[in-house]
């Protein structure tokens, strides 16, 4: 059945009806078919699953992307065009120091605590969508209350056929060559999608509030504001990771077919657990993951780490899990994915009611908007 599936467009949202003509009869009899997804496993291979097919797989930890609606991704061969050479030496501390002085934990701590609050920030519930509006708001008030909106600095929802929606904020540079940072700001309890607690503090509140710090030092930059940098600077926030990197995937499929120019993506999810790592008799660092990424932009995030951070990295990897960057590599843009730690020293409270803020190290996500900080400078500023 599956098989014979793959042939037909299928759209995820909703119900197909086959319509079968009785030959002896004038009667009509329609035959319900629950949806069915077709999902592009991390780790290899594709699988098309039903609903409840689909999140036992993630119960499970296989991760994947549900590409029901997104076979096209990665169509346009825009891999094959790539030139990037990445800098091999950083030449703005001067200007970048500063902008990582005025990051604040407090700003951090109490966005955090709000998106907390939602009920759960699961893409096809209310709660999603009012948490994305939510969201949304806020990015706007940073950007007026530093005025950056005079210089055109500005932000919009990505809609969705569902009603959480992913966020776009974006700084004009010279040219439309782009440099994006992304993080998803959904969250799940497996346990119970649409009515369970999902608090989502580290995955991936975290990553959302990190981002959002770092928008805002940034926007300290008076040349980055006025549109001087040689590259325009985006910060996603996407919808639907935790359903198979939908909002990512819905973004960077219209990126691709309309050519956009995107030098580098740096996915950020997961910034705030250190526990593990620091029982293990280690100083927190970061993880920086190695598959599914661009090389060349991995050995230019760890020059920014060893310049513009007071900790180290380790590689580390999960065959079977990854992030909103996979969109972006699908594409054919350069992404890569830094996590708060050694995968198997992350947090190990996500997707249920115990992902809560009172497991999280403020000071590491400070190294992780630092991180963030000094590569969107360092890049917005470069020819590339």
């Amino acid at each position: 059945m599956k098989a014979s599936l793959s042939l037909l467009p299928l759209t995820a949202f909703v119900v197909g009806a086959r319509w079968l003509e009785n030959q002896n009869t004038d009667q009509t009899v329609i035959s319900l078919e629950e949806p069915q997804y077709l999902l592009e496993l991390i780790g290899g291979g594709t699988q098309w699953v039903t609903e409840a097919e689909k999140w036992e797989l993630r119960r499970d930890g296989q991760m994947f992307m549900d590409i029901t609606d997104f076979r096209d991704l990665g169509s346009y061969h825009i891999a094959s065009e790539r030139r990037d050479k990445y800098p091999k030496e950083l030449i703005f501390q001067s200007a970048v120091r500063p902008l990582l002085e005025s990051l604040n934990a407090t700003n951090m701590m109490n966005h955090l605590e709000y998106l907390t609050s939602f009920h759960n920030r699961y893409y096809l519930s209310e709660h999603g969508e009012k948490s994305s509006k939510w969201l949304l708001n806020l990015i706007n008030n940073t950007i007026t209350e530093t005025g950056a909106d005079k210089y055109g600095v500005s932000v919009k929802p990505f809609k969705h056929p569902w009603g959480q929606q992913s966020i776009i904020a974006t700084i004009p540079g010279r040219s439309d060559s782009t440099i994006v940072v992304g993080a998803h700001q959904d969250s799940v309890n497996h346990a119970d999608r649409i009515n369970g607690r999902a608090p989502g503090a580290d995955d991936d509140g975290s990553g959302t509030v990190t981002t959002l710090e770092t928008f805002r030092a940034l926007l300290g930059s008076r040349d980055l504001v006025r549109g001087k940098a040689e590259n325009t600077v985006e910060f996603h926030w996407y919808s639907a990771e935790e359903g198979g990197l939908l909002g990512s995937q819905a973004i960077f499929t219209e990126y691709e077919k309309s050519r956009k120019d995107v030098k580098a993506m740096f996915q950020q999810d997961m910034t705030g657990f250190t526990k593990l790592t620091i029982d293990a008799g280690r100083k927190p660092e970061f993880g920086i993951m190695t598959e599914y990424i661009d090389e060349e932009l991995k050995e230019f995030t760890q020059l920014i780490i060893a310049e513009y951070t007071n900790i180290s990295w380790v590689n580390t990897g999960c065959t079977r899990c990854g992030s909103d960057h996979m969109a972006a590599i699908k594409a054919g843009y350069p992404a890569i994915f830094v996590i708060e730690s050694a995968f198997e020293l992350s947090d190990d409270h996500l997707h249920g009611v115990d992902d809560l803020t009172k497991y999280l190290d403020y000071d590491h996500m400070i190294d992780h908007a630092q991180m963030t900080l000094g590569v969107v400078y360092e890049l917005a500023f470069a020819h590339l």
